[in-house]
């Protein structure tokens, strides 16, 4: 995972408005610059229409939201792991609970991800499930109580336990493993929560995204982390 290391911040920008076409660049750039400023690694999933555009404007990892358990052929409408690759995607969300996948099919994702050197980052929804895909090997497992998911309130303040559990259950399958949570982080004061807690990272979505000041947040939060 070269120029990936914790600790991270993923924005994942999802659909919206505020990240879409020239919207999405504006946020790369910023991601860029907050980036240099601090220098913790903060990686972007910006929609596939706009991955190819901003691989080649920054210089900062870009990811793919997701990807499908496919391989060349008839599937209309899936998303080929070697096109996100294609496009400039040095990584992938997987598992988003807004794109979840059955187990056996995260884990062809998982090899066909690795085969291709694309940084795999599995999204679960309970520390179970965050055990259950550690045994995947993927680059990063993340936790992300659904619930909690574009509300403001933060899993690091509001449900510590869950983050407590699935770093112990996740690291009893695999000791280095790289952890992150996401969920409602909004804040510099919930990013340090949730490195207080054990993990290497957090995953941001309309917190930063939906943002008035988009820089002004995305600082706070990657300076708490420093």
């Amino acid at each position: 995972m070269e120029r990936i290391c914790p600790p991270i911040v993923i924005v994942n920008f999802k659909t919206y408005k505020e990240a879409t076409g020239k919207n999405a660049l504006k946020l790369a750039k910023i991601a860029e610059k907050v980036t240099k400023q601090t220098g913790v690694s903060i990686c972007i999933a910006p929609q596939y229409t706009d991955l190819t555009t901003i691989a080649r404007s920054v210089d900062i990892p870009v990811f793919a939201q997701h990807v499908d358990p496919i391989d060349f052929g008839a599937h209309t409408g899936q998303i080929l792991p070697e096109a996100v690759k294609a496009a400039g995607a040095v990584g992938t969300l997987i598992n988003h609970s807004e794109r979840p996948l059955p187990l056996k099919s995260i884990e062809v994702v998982v090899d066909r991800v690795k085969s291709l050197g694309i940084v795999s980052v599995i999204c679960s929804d309970t520390p179970q499930m965050a055990t259950s895909v550690a045994y995947l090997k993927p680059d990063m497992v993340s936790v992300e109580p659904p619930d909690l998911i574009g509300t403001g309130i933060s899993v690091s303040k509001a449900r510590p336990e869950e983050v407590l559990k699935t770093i112990s259950l996740v690291r009893g399958v695999d000791a280095a493993a790289i952890i992150l949570c996401g969920a409602g982080i909004t804040t510099g004061e919930d990013a340090k929560a949730a490195l207080k807690l054990g993990v290497n990272g957090v995953l941001v979505a309309s917190g930063v995204v939906k943002a008035r000041k988009q820089e002004t947040v995305l600082l706070d939060i990657a300076k708490a982390m420093t």
